[in-house]
């Protein structure tokens, strides 16, 4: 007998952007529970960007920099016969979105030093220009995929 897939929950668009994006974004920043915390670090980081490029809107180009760091394929392991392989797969649309928030994340907290909004900003407009962390991990990715093309027969 299947199981019932859970419904995917509808969050609230943020109040000043309009966005659903990042909403879900400061939700994922948010360390126990401090909502307003998180929303302040992102507010603060989205001025940073505006001072840094006043001819963009902070909101586009924090939508294009997760744009340029979602994977588009990675690898994951199968076992045929006692051996493991890293087999290439697409990527669907909503973990494409939760792997380049979270790389996002992991790459400013992997910075020590600065403020968090700070080194949000920094990341945001690395990630718009194709440059930073967590853009050369989405990079890594799809290296690895390119590299077990040979495997992608093994795909399920």
């Amino acid at each position: 007998m299947g199981r019932i897939t859970a419904s995917r929950k509808q969050l609230k668009p943020d109040p000043v952007y309009g966005s659903i994006l990042a909403s879900k974004f400061i939700n994922c920043l948010m360390y126990d529970g401090k909502k307003s915390t998180a929303q302040a670090v992102f507010y603060d980081a989205m001025d940073l960007i505006k001072e840094r490029l006043p001819d963009a809107e902070p909101i586009e180009v924090f939508q294009q920099a997760l744009e340029n760091v979602k994977p588009s394929i990675e690898v994951r392991s199968k076992r045929v016969g006692g051996a493991a392989y890293q087999v290439p797969m697409q990527v669907n649309r909503v973990r494409q979105q939760s792997l380049a928030i979270r790389w996002v994340l992991i790459a400013i907290r992997e910075k020590k030093g600065r403020a968090t909004a700070q080194k949000l900003a920094d990341e945001l407009v690395a990630a718009y220009n194709r440059e930073g962390a967590a853009v050369s991990r989405r990079e890594n990715v799809h290296r690895m995929a390119d590299a077990n093309k040979a495997f992608a027969h093994f795909g399920w």
